[in-house]
């Protein structure tokens, strides 16, 4: 498949301005298996992708992504995921032709904690997508973004069952301990 169908229209109102600065505003990366995706940041007319993608997670999926069980996702959630100002709430979109349409096929996002230049991540990859190297090239894009925009420790909070988010924090460096607060929660935390 040719770089160049996977592009989505650019135009002045996407998100690629803030990102100037970086090495381009969009990457094609190729997965384990050879599969490419287009990893770029969200955009404001990512909105149904973004609902579409949620709603598309197996009730698992959905649980590990946001600790908590729903059908659909509302729309104020969607909101609260639309709402990126391209430094202190960042995230990432991988998007890859499904029968003959552009989708979302996985999504990372820090967002900023506090005034201790701390954030809050979070990733998710379609059930069919996982386990081909989606998750590790959508974390490293974060993690570059958050040291770039001078964050000193990313962390994430998961349910401690969730063995695969734990492989993926272990195999990225994040340090792992159970949070002092919820004993059926881990928290992984990555010195920047």
């Amino acid at each position: 498949m040719p770089d160049t169908n996977l592009h989505p229209a650019v135009d002045g109102r996407t998100a690629a301005a803030p990102f100037a600065a970086l090495e381009g505003t969009h990457w094609i990366e190729s997965l384990r298996d050879g599969t490419r995706v287009l990893i770029r940041p969200l955009a404001p007319e990512d909105r149904e992708r973004e609902a579409d993608f949620i709603e598309r997670l197996s009730p698992d999926a959905r649980r590990w992504r946001f600790l908590g069980s729903f059908r659909r996702a509302s729309p104020a959630l969607i909101d609260q995921l639309m709402d990126v100002d391209y430094r202190r709430q960042m995230a990432f979109v991988a998007l890859a032709h499904v029968d003959g349409q552009l989708r979302e096929v996985g999504a990372s996002r820090y967002s900023e904690a506090g005034s201790d230049r701390r954030c809050e991540c979070a990733v998710a990859v379609a059930d069919e997508w996982q386990h081909r190297g989606l998750g590790v090239l959508l974390m490293r894009h974060l993690i570059t973004i958050a040291r770039k925009n001078g964050y000193r420790q990313m962390f994430s909070v998961d349910a401690a069952e969730n063995e695969a988010m734990h492989a993926l924090g272990e195999y990225l460096g994040f340090q792992r301990r159970i949070d002092p607060d919820d004993a059926a929660q881990v928290i992984h935390t990555l010195d920047l």
